[in-house]
């Protein structure tokens, strides 16, 4: 079980959005310094906090850990004395050399922990209303307002109030979607507008949304929310690992 420091610990980095990984002992052959149960947090600057065996897994824990943030996979890590210099990767599983004199086999079971992608959205309508009811059910977190640079996404909904300079700040920040909720007539307008270069203008969403006849506020948020989603698998390798899962309660 998780030492309580290190349960806060975690919640911390949760709530502050930072990515790591809980490397979790599941089985520790004599002889070995690490037990069942042994805990620790591999950070995206590879800072190891917890133990798991000491320095002659942290390494391992540490390299594989990494690579496990990058995937968003979780991975069971097999330390073995016996083992060639050689890994060999099996069904999610890793088996490497245990560096240690003394022996023993170390199985650890790497859990990333990614925070969930973030939409920023602007506005106090039905449409922006749906959309933070409606993002939760695809895996996306709503930020009210701009929010922070790591965003995949803003969308404004907010019928022509406060539109110019968040979409041109979107843009020109790089967010890699933008979208505008506006009749086709009226985002023209805007996009016309907008004190940006035209390479970036022509990257604006407007009528935000795929083209699935959407009339009810609800509709709306769907089709926005599945051209954020389209355009996120598309752009896989730019905007995050496909098959990342997310944080749980620790």
């Amino acid at each position: 079980m998780i030492a309580p420091a290190l349960a806060e610990r975690a919640q911390r980095l949760q709530s502050e959005r930072r990515a790591f990984v809980t490397a979790t002992v599941v089985r520790a052959q004599s002889p070995t310094s690490a037990e069942p149960g042994d805990v620790a947090l591999v950070l995206a600057d590879g800072t190891v906090e917890g133990f798991v065996g000491g320095v002659c897994a942290e390494e391992s824990v540490r390299l594989h850990g990494l690579r496990a943030m990058e995937t968003g996979e979780p991975l069971l890590l097999r330390l073995v004395p016996d083992a060639g210099p050689d890994e060999a990767v099996v069904d999610g599983a890793v088996t490497a050399h245990n560096p240690c004199h003394s022996g023993g086999t170390l199985e650890i079971f790497l859990d990333p922990c990614l925070p969930p992608p973030r939409v920023g959205v602007i506005g106090e309508t039905p449409v922006a209303d749906a959309l933070r009811e409606l993002a939760g059910h695809v895996g996306l977190e709503v930020a009210d307002g701009p929010g922070a640079g790591d965003d995949i996404a803003l969308v404004v909904a907010s019928h022509g109030r406060d539109e110019e300079p968040a979409l041109a700040a979107a843009l020109t920040e790089g967010v890699p979607y933008v979208g505008l909720v506006a009749s086709e007539k009226r985002g023209a307008m805007v996009r016309a507008a907008l004190d940006v270069p035209d390479e970036l203008r022509e990257r604006l969403h407007t009528p935000a949304g795929l083209a699935i006849g959407a009339r009810t506020p609800a509709e709306i948020a769907l089709s926005i929310l599945a051209e954020i989603v389209q355009e996120r698998r598309a752009e896989a390798p730019t905007w995050e690992p496909v098959h990342a899962h997310h944080c749980h309660e620790h």
